[in-house]
């Protein structure tokens, strides 16, 4: 059996949190991406719709309360449990995926976004199709 020193162990399970957390961020990002463009898949299946139109609700709701994303919340969580004196600190993805999904606006703004693209999607969902 293959026994590890204590430190190795330590600085494995940290790690496992880092990638875990960069993996949320990850998936946050996609969430975005979703709220953003999912209106188009979304025009042509009503179960992504169904989705869609919930997920920009709960996005105006944490917004109009101030609440943060779970999302967030599980991230700080596992950054928290990741001790960064033990490894390297930065990831090169992560980062610049970080810097789209925790993007420095004011509160209000973000609101207003989120209120404009709901709008946006209804609009898109609501509106007749042309017949050919």
């Amino acid at each position: 059996m293959l026994w590890i020193s204590r430190p190795v162990t330590i600085l494995l399970f940290t790690m496992i949190y880092k990638v875990l957390a960069d993996i949320v961020v990850f998936v946050h990002f996609l969430w975005i991406l979703f709220l953003i463009f999912g209106v188009f898949w979304g025009m042509r299946n009503q179960k992504v719709k169904v989705i869609h139109i919930f997920a920009l609700a709960f996005a105006i709701i944490i917004q109009a309360f101030n609440w943060y994303c779970p999302l967030t919340h599980l991230e700080a969580w596992l950054r928290a449990k990741h001790d960064p004196t033990l490894s390297y600190t930065g990831s090169f993805i992560p980062y610049y995926v970080e810097k789209i999904v925790y993007i420095e606006l004011p509160p209000a703004s973000i609101f207003v976004l989120s209120i404009f693209l709901g709008g946006l999607s209804a609009w898109l969902y609501l509106k007749k199709k042309k017949p050919r």
